[in-house]
């Protein structure tokens, strides 16, 4: 087999292909809203090379969830044709499992009795990074979908993810023994 170039000169201008091979500028709010869900698995990525002490989550979740998002980018590069949904491959089942890993996460931490800020240890820090931009994601998305059918088990697992991200966060720093920094209203 013979080895593609990894450029191609296709979007010297500004445009791109979806699939199916409709073009459209790279400013597209479909093309925002699936390049920061690579973003978001890029620091997923990171996020999962700084966990030393969680090969569970640290690997196994970790790496389930990066595959759904190349599912859900997968989704956000299909054109609607005839306003039809394009095929999702992300299902309430994975939204279910989300779920459930929240739920023994969350189970094993303190209660929240005030706002806390992100930070704490690298990796939960780096967590919080991405529920920020998972957030972001999720807002481009809406967004998208008011101009396309976008697959509301897509939604769901999007939002869903923020709430997981938050509860590692605040799992890792337990984990490793930081502190949570809590709001204060104040400041110092």
């Amino acid at each position: 087999m013979k080895k593609s170039k990894i450029y191609t000169r296709g979007g010297d201008a500004g445009f791109t292909s979806l699939i199916g091979g409709s073009r459209v500028k790279k400013c597209h709010l479909r093309l925002n809203a699936y390049g920061t869900i690579d973003e978001l698995n890029a620091n997923l990525g990171l996020l999962s090379s700084m966990i030393d002490n969680d090969k569970i989550l640290g690997e196994k979740w970790l790496s389930w969830i990066q595959s759904r998002l190349f599912d859900a980018g997968a989704h956000l590069a299909q054109p609607n044709t005839n306003n039809q949904e394009p095929t999702c491959l992300v299902m309430q089942q994975h939204v279910a499992q989300l779920e459930t890993l929240i739920d023994s996460i969350d189970a094993q931490l303190e209660p929240l009795h005030s706002f806390i800020l992100p930070g704490g240890c690298s990796s939960a820090a780096q967590c919080h990074v991405c529920r920020t931009i998972c957030r972001r994601a999720e807002r481009l998305i809406i967004h998208l979908s008011e101009e396309v059918t976008i697959n509301v088990e897509l939604l769901s697992f999007i939002n869903r993810l923020s709430d997981f991200l938050f509860v590692y966060a605040r799992y890792l720093n337990k984990i490793n023994g930081h502190k949570e920094i809590s709001w204060e209203k104040d400041g110092i």
